[in-house]
């Protein structure tokens, strides 16, 4: 199970889970804060590459850099469009297969292992209790 508690600032939201980890939510507005479009993206982005990491680093490719942007674009009033994660990489020296390796490995993740991403693709229940 996973669970976040966000409450209420004085200047604006935060998240907090039960390991003590916060992050400030805000409107776009706040500074040091993200919006919650933006953790949406942080989330997608986060699951992606803590999965990638130690599939590859186990398969004896650890990558030099591994990050990613996340971007999606407002296409109407509360609803994005595509999100597209792009990989930004620097592969091992001397390691002729790592390109490979990661291609694959971030392809099974981002069609399978991605929690994040599977939520995204298959509709879901949410509910909400007042």
């Amino acid at each position: 199970m996973a669970e976040v508690r966000v409450e209420r600032t004085g200047g604006g939201f935060r998240a907090v889970n039960d390991r003590g980890a916060e992050v400030a939510v805000g409107d776009g507005e706040t500074a040091g804060a993200f919006t919650p479009v933006e953790l949406l993206l942080a989330a997608l982005g986060g699951c992606e590459l803590v999965t990638v990491e130690p599939l590859t680093a186990k398969r004896g490719h650890r990558m030099a850099r591994l990050a990613a942007s996340v971007r999606a674009d407002k296409v109407a009033t509360s609803t994005l469009g595509t999100i597209t994660i792009t990989y930004d990489v620097e592969l091992p020296e001397g390691d002729a297969k790592a390109a490979e390796v990661l291609a694959a490995v971030a392809g099974r993740v981002h069609e399978s292992y991605c929690t994040v991403g599977n939520a995204l693709k298959e509709p879901m229940k949410v509910e909400q209790v007042v």
